[in-house]
């Protein structure tokens, strides 16, 4: 048994994700779960909400809520809809969490000591009507190059240009709307990541099997302008983890906080501890610590392009700078962004459709299908909701559920819901099972490489095998002159429903939940040998015809949808 830890990009606690977000690092995080503890591998997945930052004031402030409180209800309803999802989570947690608080102000203190955190004295907005310093993104203002009015301080939404707060016109607070700012000096931490360059660029460099978007965007940090640069892990907030040195008062930091980049990704361990209080009596440590057994633990994170340089440099720079025996990450799978109908997806616009909405029109697994089989791995990938409604009534419904529905109802009919004795397997049977053995092959190959689309092309090609034989076979036919053969023939099509439904588990667990409660089937192992997988279930084993598995998206519904999705959200 091999042990996996398993972790998903955390998302922001300000609101509910749109589907880019989803296919960026949960769900191709939960396939890969999934199919581990399928093979009977241990697996710990965990993830959790980031709850500090700006990003968070701002959202509670505009709901009219205590940050505390904001987050709990948000927190409460992103775990609802990745249950929506069937995320299967070993540990949701919440980057608030006292395991996080501790487990930051250790990791501060250790760097400290090791010589690798220093005091700057910045200039920095203060504004006089909030009584506070204001990060970039609570800085509003005229775009100096596209003349958009209400661009933050660190970027201009509408032109994407990168800005200072000092180049935006009329800058005011995002909190107040004061134009009475002035700029100020304040004293920050930063963390000396340019001590720890060529121990990282080293470690980067000996992962050999790491996507090349991976690679490629961790050493343009390492090496554009001047380089890794030292960056500053303290802000002028009142919502964060206070600014302590493990458990002793910081002098001269009083009344700061971590920044979010700094304590958010230490969540990933500070996670496993709130899992194991939860379980009561787990060992987190054997995950996530070299000298408690974490040396036989294969670690990978999921995560969109946008989260690599953190996690390939300012996490591991935590990591290797606190000179302790932490679990370094072995695979990051990284993977570009899914685009809608043209442009981009926009929280802050509505644009597109988010995880909430989604789950009101289709049950995951059609989601789940098509975001996973249109992942955008090598290159940004576009959603239409014309590319949708093809590979959800293609795939799902004309190949998958309607061979399921085709084989149970012919042999309920012709032989009564008990499947049938009799034949013996000829040419078309041995050529099925030889073309099922490469694929089930290359299909284990491509998900234990984390290839999401190959896994998914192979899957599909499993299916359709048993459609393209199903049709040369053809049962009822055959059933005229021969009842034996066509019995044959129909027992192999029900054995081949619950070969599918293993298969398919990672990708569409709900479907295959009910392929296998179908096919009468509680205990499942991961089939490596296609002659012992389709011979598994013998004459006189009852199965029941399944519900229509999936419904066919309508021409009327697509452009129904196209229309509501297009611009704000209520």
């Amino acid at each position: 048994m091999q042990r996996h830890l398993i972790t998903s990009a955390i998302p922001y606690i300000n609101g509910i994700k749109h589907l880019g977000n989803l296919i960026g690092s949960q769900l191709p995080a939960d396939l890969y779960a999934r199919y581990q503890r399928a093979r009977g591998n241990e697996v710990l997945f965990l993830c959790a909400t980031d709850e500090h930052g700006t990003p968070a004031e701002l959202a509670a402030a505009k709901a009219g809520m205590p940050i505390f409180e904001y987050c709990t209800e948000m927190h409460a309803i992103q775990s609802k809809i990745a249950k929506g999802f069937s995320l299967s989570f070993d540990h949701f947690g919440r980057s608030s969490s006292q395991q996080n608080h501790k487990l930051t102000q250790h990791f501060a203190g250790r760097l400290a000591d090791e010589g690798l955190i220093r005091e700057v004295v910045e200039q920095q907005i203060y504004s006089n009507a909030d009584g506070r310093f204001l990060p970039d993104r609570y800085i509003e203002g005229t775009c100096p190059n596209c003349g958009y009015d209400k661009a933050r301080g660190d970027q201009c939404e509408n032109c994407t240009k990168q800005l200072d707060p000092t180049d935006l016109m009329e800058p005011r607070s995002a909190i107040s709307g004061s134009k009475d700012l002035e700029v100020r000096e304040t004293k920050h931490l930063y963390l000396r990541q340019s001590h720890l360059k060529g121990e990282l660029e080293k470690w980067i460099d000996s992962k050999f099997d790491w996507p090349i978007l991976t690679t490629s965007i961790a050493k343009k940090w390492l090496h554009d302008g001047d380089g890794l640069k030292d960056r500053g892990i303290t802000r002028d907030l009142d919502w964060g983890i206070p600014v302590r040195r493990g458990d002793t008062d910081w002098q001269g930091m009083e009344g700061k906080v971590f920044y979010v980049w700094f304590d958010a990704p230490i969540e990933y361990i500070a996670c496993a501890g709130e899992w194991a209080e939860a379980k009561g009596g787990e060992d987190w440590e054997r995950w996530w610590r070299t000298d408690k057994g974490a040396d036989d633990v294969s670690y990978t994170q999921f995560m969109g392009k946008d989260n690599v340089p953190f996690h390939t440099l300012s996490f591991p720079a935590t990591i290797l700078g606190s000179n302790e025996p932490w679990k370094l990450v072995d695979h990051l799978k990284s993977f570009n962004y899914l685009n809608y109908e043209g442009g981009q997806f926009s929280t802050s616009q509505g644009r597109g459709v988010f995880m909430d909405q989604a789950l009101d029109l289709l049950p995951a697994d059609y989601w789940r299908w098509w975001l996973l089989s249109n992942c955008p791995e090598t290159s940004d990938t576009e959603f239409t909701w014309e590319f949708f409604q093809q590979g959800v009534n293609k795939d799902l419904a004309d190949v998958l559920g309607n061979f399921a529905s085709r084989v149970t109802k012919f042999c309920r009919t012709k032989f009564g819901e008990t499947i049938p004795n009799g034949g013996e397997f000829g040419e078309q049977e041995e050529a099925l099972i030889l073309n099922l053995d490469e694929r089930l092959k290359n299909y284990t190959d491509f998900m234990d490489a984390k290839e999401v689309r190959k896994s998914a092309q192979e899957l599909r090609a499993i299916w359709v095998a048993g459609n393209e034989y199903l049709q040369t076979a053809a049962p009822w036919s055959t059933i005229k002159e021969n009842e034996a053969q066509a019995a044959m023939q129909i027992r192999l099509g029900l054995n081949l429903i619950a070969l599918y439904a293993v298969l398919s588990a990672p990708f569409i667990p709900d479907a295959a939940a009910k392929l296998l409660e179908a096919m009468q089937l509680s205990e499942t192992t991961w089939p490596t040998d296609a002659r012992l997988a389709i011979t598994l279930l013998t004459g006189g084993h009852r199965f029941t015809v399944p519900d229509n598995l999936f419904t066919k998206v309508t021409d009327e519904q697509r452009e129904e949808w196209k229309a509501k999705f297009s611009g704000t959200r209520d």
